[in-house]
């Protein structure tokens, strides 16, 4: 079907991505005895800050998450969490929680001398996001989140038991192949086991294929491309243990509904949430649960985007949002 001339308005008024720089900094940030964190700064030094966290647990951060912000007012600034990327140890899962993570955050503000930043964050980095800004709240100016994900059992299952692999079943075949038959039926469980215990060819074998299910279902239009990157072996198997290891611990909370119980901590903070309408990795119904603790807050749902940092809509939506933010 050819478009109209509103479906071309629509299309050629999204916002794109910034021009890609790179960074002005870098620097290792040792945050225990065991972990050494990866850290970069692009940007304005003089301008706003923003720290930017990343996804999976344990996909590491990448070159895209830099254009989200107007380099000439904002100082962005990027890490790696703990056992991915360029953090070392490599795939480490001892010291490596959601608390941990949190205490990170706060090491790497202090010893860049910042008093207060944006959060962005989009999947699992939302959650960590909420995690950071409800326990810090006076160090957080404004939020920025995408892919709202609360790591509940109800969301975990979703995706890895009773719910995306209906919508892709072939796909999901292929995620659940390394595993016995007798133990699909947990297949969180059954995967930790490989990625902690198994033979090395049978962790690189489970590890690209936790890994390639996810690259195969973050948008509404298929990408071979990051389905093969996804799959390449250094990253799969960092973003699979990782993953896995929080998953396994449902995210290392107390109470599945903890974020949504503590909304009102961070009731101040200007809130921006963005979420594709047809996400199945993370399903619009948390950020709409978000946004009724957070009635304050600005809710984009993107009428024709799925997961994906990358989509046009979702793009369009996060520039937007910290272009407005710029000069809070």
């Amino acid at each position: 079907m050819t478009p109209g001339p509103a479906d071309l308005m629509i299309e050629t008024s999204r916002r794109s991505y910034y021009p890609p720089i790179v960074p002005a900094l870098t620097g290792m940030l040792q945050v225990s005895d065991l972990h050494t964190i990866y850290f970069e700064e692009c940007g304005n030094p003089a301008g706003k800050p923003v720290v930017i966290l990343h996804g999976g647990p344990g996909a590491g951060s990448n070159a895209m998450m830099r254009r989200c912000h107007d380099p000439e007012k904002y100082r962005i600034i990027l890490f790696d969490q703990r056992g991915c990327g360029r953090s070392l140890p490599y795939a480490e899962l001892r010291q490596n929680t959601t608390w941990d993570l949190v205490a990170d955050i706060e090491k790497l503000r202090t010893h860049l001398k910042i008093e207060a930043w944006q959060v962005f964050g989009g999947s699992w980095g939302s959650t960590l996001a909420l995690a950071y800004a409800q326990t810090h709240p006076t160090r957080v100016t404004d939020m920025v989140l995408r892919g709202i994900f609360f790591s509940s059992r109800e969301e975990i299952d979703w995706f890895y038991k009773q719910g995306t692999g209906i919508l892709f079943p072939d796909k999901y075949r292929d995620f659940l192949a390394p595993l016995a038959e007798a133990d699909r039926a947990e297949p969180i469980q059954a995967y930790y086991r490989i990625l902690t215990g198994g033979a090395p060819k049978e962790r690189e074998h489970a590890a690209r294929a936790w890994s390639m299910w996810e690259g195969e279902t973050l948008s509404v239009t298929p990408n071979p491309a990051r389905v093969e990157a996804f799959g390449a072996v250094h990253y799969a198997i960092a973003f699979a243990r990782i993953e896995c290891h929080y998953f396994v611990n449902e995210g290392f909370f107390d109470a599945e509904d903890g974020l949504l119980r503590n909304a009102a901590k961070i009731a101040h903070v200007p809130l921006t949430i963005v979420n594709g309408r047809y996400d199945v990795v993370t399903p619009v119904h948390s950020a709409w649960c978000l946004h009724q603790a957070l009635p304050g807050s600005e809710l984009v749902i993107v009428p024709d985007a799925g997961h994906a940092m990358s989509e046009p809509g979702i793009v369009d939506a996060l520039v937007t949002a910290t272009d407005r933010f710029a000069g809070f």
